[in-house]
């Protein structure tokens, strides 16, 4: 039985490989190494894995990225930050005692707090919650900042996938075109040098699809990154590049600019500073150390109570250096907040611009060039079939065609990229603290 079914094994490998050639299969053998293995036991269904859609990215970035995980600790480190502003100062025990003699000496035992006068602790507290907001509006930041990564990286991986699909139709081209020409120069109405130029096409091809794979691979990885998930969980990407974002106008921008991260941290700087100042004067006024105690003389051989309040003369120190210094600083903060409006303002109405310009490109290429590019590649092609045109002419409106479809799936990654970053430099309502 094992030397029957030994032959009839080759002679069916035998003529698969057969059928794959007469097909113009470019790489049969491993066309049938990846099919075979597909034809898995009934007991043991292979699972399939559903495509990661824009949402699911998304979200699993905002859930997964570690650098959301860093800027949460660090909010919740701010939260020790304004419990310790707000403790008062520690009472202080001291012990004194005057001469070592029983009959001389004197025992004193007494209890000091310090007052902090000027509102010093509501200043340490309005200081500590100042930077207690400040994290937090990082944490929106960060928020945008992965949102808009994981946008980018998503349609990045998406048309790489895209160009994987053009090159595979350029080298399945090619390969026909090195079936015509072979056709043509075996019937002797062209030169071998048709087929010549033909087969170099066809591996230009498979190189261009080798670059291609790698490039859709590394962009997956990028998301992957993006995401927090282990690299190579990500195998189909379920979206469409030719639905394209809408491009914010001027009033909309104008109207979203005040809640931006970049504007609202610089305004918030400003309160910051404002609360150092306020700290930097409090700290102008002296404190007062009261004390309790109790004296046992063994001379007298009684106890006696001690009490003492002490308070710092400010004559020459009366932290005047540290106000000029947090005054400056909050003028500084001011002048900030205004020249980053002023920015944000002018970079992101630009790009609302390039938006509008990259989105008018990619519907003169879907809708003219794409199709001239096409209608031009299917004559030439028609033509060098029926012995009307050389392979060059076909070859040239072939390239021109694939040309044409790369540039577009590369305008509209950068649509999506420009939408992306717009986003994040304007932040998301749904992502204020």
């Amino acid at each position: 039985m094992r030397r029957t079914l030994v032959p009839l094994a080759c002679a069916a490998l035998l003529s698969s490989l057969a059928q794959a050639q007469s097909s113009g299969n470019p790489t049969p053998a491993v066309a049938e190494l990846r099919i075979a293995p597909a034809a898995a036991p009934a007991s043991a269904p292979v699972a399939q894995v559903a495509p990661l859609t824009l949402r699911t990215a998304v979200d699993t970035a905002l859930a997964q990225n570690p650098q959301l995980r860093a800027a949460t600790a660090e909010l919740d480190a701010n939260d020790g930050t304004v419990r310790q502003a707000g403790l008062i100062p520690n009472p202080v025990l001291g012990v004194d005692q005057e001469d070592v003699k029983n009959g001389t000496r004197v025992t004193t035992v007494q209890l000091s707090q310090t007052l902090e006068l000027g509102g010093k602790r509501a200043a340490r507290v309005e200081l500590a919650r100042r930077g207690k907001d400040i994290a937090a509006l990082d944490l929106v930041a960060t928020r945008a900042d992965v949102r808009a990564v994981a946008i980018q990286a998503f349609f990045d991986a998406l048309t790489a996938q895209e160009r994987v699909k053009v090159v595979e139709e350029s080298l399945r081209i090619a390969t026909s075109g090195v079936d015509a020409a072979t056709r043509r120069v075996t019937a002797g109405k062209v030169s071998p040098t048709e087929e010549t130029r033909a087969r170099v096409a066809a591996s230009t091809a498979r190189i261009d699809l080798r670059q291609a794979q790698a490039e859709a691979s590394a962009a997956l990885r990028a998301l992957s990154a993006v995401m927090g998930a282990p690299e190579g969980s990500i195998q189909r990407l379920d979206g469409n590049v030719d639905a394209l974002p809408v491009a914010p106008s001027a009033p909309d921008i104008m109207a979203r600019l005040p809640e931006a991260p970049a504007v609202r941290r610089a305004q918030l700087e400003v309160q910051r500073a404002e609360a150092t100042y306020g700290l930097a004067r409090a700290n102008g006024v002296p404190n007062v150390t009261v004390g309790l105690g109790a004296r046992r003389a063994q001379d007298i051989g009684r106890n006696q109570p001690v009490f003492s309040v002490s308070v710092p003369l400010p004559f020459f120190d009366r932290n005047q250096g540290t106000q000029l210094e947090a005054l400056r600083r909050r003028d500084a903060a001011q002048a900030t907040a205004q020249a980053e409006e002023l920015r944000l303002r002018s970079e992101v109405l630009q790009m609302a611009d390039l938006l509008q310009a990259r989105k008018d490109e990619v519907e003169a290429l879907r809708k003219e060039v794409l199709p001239g590019a096409q209608s031009a590649y299917e004559a030439a092609k028609t033509g060098f079939e029926l012995g009307k045109f050389s392979f060059l002419d076909a070859l040239d409106a072939q390239r021109t065609w694939l040309q044409v479809r790369s540039q577009y799936f590369t305008a509209v990654a950068q649509v999506h990229r420009t939408a992306a970053e717009i986003d994040r430099k304007l932040g998301s309502t749904s992502d204020r603290p």
